[in-house]
């Protein structure tokens, strides 16, 4: 019997908590050093270079958010369909899932990438550079620019190896390169001293690094994964696009999340402003990659689940997840509460202002993560399912239309805190109309139910 098979029997016998903690563990451990390779930058950015060269890989950002998002756009919508496949035993169709998805994202970031390279100054002020942080910004953005293709396909490839029943090896590519991008960064910036194209150099070199690891795989007699003649289906590639959709949009979101909140703090508080919220951001990506975890772990199991029309094992699995997001989110919140300022002393020794802000956004802001873990799986259940509609309703509704609207509104109210609140209200607002959805649905499968059973006794 060979390994696969072994795990799709699992899948299917083994109790739902268990394989859940199998797939949770490397999930959230790899989610964790996806987000120590951004904090690291981060963190000897700002000790080595000082506070105007953090804001300025802080505005740099969203260009590597938005190649993950391209990534996870069709990587998470086709091996979602992958497990599909494999639940109802289509090996062929899942092995074309997964030539045709390479194909593409190899092929468009590469594209995408050389063409933003040519338009990167304006594309820098856009993303609220001013002349102070342009220069750092520009080191930055043009080496993620150049490479970027390199985090799609080690993006891509995880998601399918951990689709594959092999989420050990994902999380062992990504400790290897969380250690190499520690190492890397040191190198770059204390004794070569690169300057911030020396900490992107180091986060490219770890991500292929990642990429080399993860290859392994597809050498082992365990793997299912198998490149075939690339033929390209109109059908399966709209499928994997419409289901993928949110996951890009959940990454879009990001992009918008930062580029908006530099753009307003750049004009409320200055430079000052800009540097507290890249203390936060950097914060915040460690814990929004333990939520993305959580979605990581339950999105095969719920695609299996699906495709094999379990729906008892496809519920609990959600619930167990719901739980452990609650309690995740709340000890984010005590976090934030009491360790806000040890938090931002350990990004370097900043001007009092810089200190304050980020204190008192990290204390407000954190808020949010009493929702924002339930909103996350909620999206990844609908997403696996098919309820694409409400999956995307999630993902833009918490980071574009809600956030926005409240930017808008709260500052000219009240501030700076206005500003810091935006998110933890939309979040809210978001798990509202979750609940609201819900109760929809349980209200039509009771109505189903009942008249199903009139049919019968008639």
């Amino acid at each position: 019997m060979s390994s696969h098979q072994s795990t799709l029997e699992m899948l299917d016998n083994q109790p739902v908590s268990r394989m859940f903690i199998r797939y949770l563990i490397p999930s959230m451990v790899g989610m964790l050093l996806m987000a120590v390779n951004v904090v690291v930058d981060g963190i000897m950015v700002g000790n080595r270079l000082g506070a105007e060269a953090l804001a300025g890989v802080g505005i740099a950002g969203p260009v590597y958010t938005i190649f993950i998002a391209i990534s996870l756009w069709i990587g998470v919508g086709a091996a979602t369909r992958y497990s599909i496949a494999m639940g109802a035993k289509k090996t062929e169709q899942a092995r074309a899932i997964f030539t045709q998805s390479l194909v593409f994202i190899f092929g468009v970031t590469l594209f995408i990438g050389i063409a933003a390279y040519f338009f990167r100054e304006p594309l820098a002020y856009a993303l609220g550079a001013n002349t102070q942080t342009y220069p750092y910004v520009s080191d930055y953005m043009t080496v993620l620019l150049l490479f970027g293709f390199v985090f799609t396909i080690e993006s891509v490839f995880s998601v399918f190896i951990r689709n594959d029943g092999a989420p050990n090896v994902s999380m062992a590519a990504l400790v290897i390169a969380a250690v190499a991008n520690i190492a890397l960064n040191y190198l770059f910036l204390y004794v070569l001293d690169y300057g911030v194209a020396g900490a992107a150099t180091a986060t490219v070199l770890a991500g292929a690094t990642a990429i080399l690891v993860l290859s392994t795989h597809f050498f082992s007699p365990k793997s299912n994964l198998k490149l075939v003649r690339f033929s390209f289906k109109k059908r399966l590639f709209f499928m994997m696009v419409a289901i993928g959709f949110p996951s890009f949009l959940a990454e879009i979101g990001v992009s918008v999340f930062t580029i908006s909140h530099n753009i307003i703090l750049e004009k409320m508080a200055g430079t000052s402003g800009v540097a507290a919220f890249s203390i936060l951001n950097y914060v915040h990506s460690v814990m929004l990659m333990m939520f993305l975890g959580m979605g990581s772990a339950i999105q095969p199991l719920i695609s299996y689940y699906h495709g094999a029309r379990n729906e008892e094992r496809k519920k609990e699995t959600v619930r167990i997840a719901v739980w452990i997001t609650m309690g995740t989110g709340f000890l984010f919140f005590l976090i934030g509460q009491f360790a806000a300022r040890t938090i931002v002393s350990i990004f370097g020794d900043f001007p009092a202002a810089v200190t304050e802000l980020a204190t008192s956004g990290i204390q407000l802001f954190f808020i949010a993560y009493l929702f924002m873990g339930i909103n996350f799986v909620m999206m990844t259940y609908y997403q696996s399912v098919g309820h694409v509609r409400m999956a995307i309703w999630i993902t833009a509704a918490r980071e574009i239309i809600i956030m926005l609207t409240l930017l808008h509104v709260l500052p000219p109210l009240f501030g700076l805190t206005g500003v810091w609140l935006a998110i933890p209200i939309s979040e809210c607002i978001v798990l509202m109309t979750i609940f609201h959805y819900q109760r929809k649905l349980r209200f039509k499968q009771m109505k189903k139910r009942t008249l199903q059973q009139e049919k019968l006794e008639f």
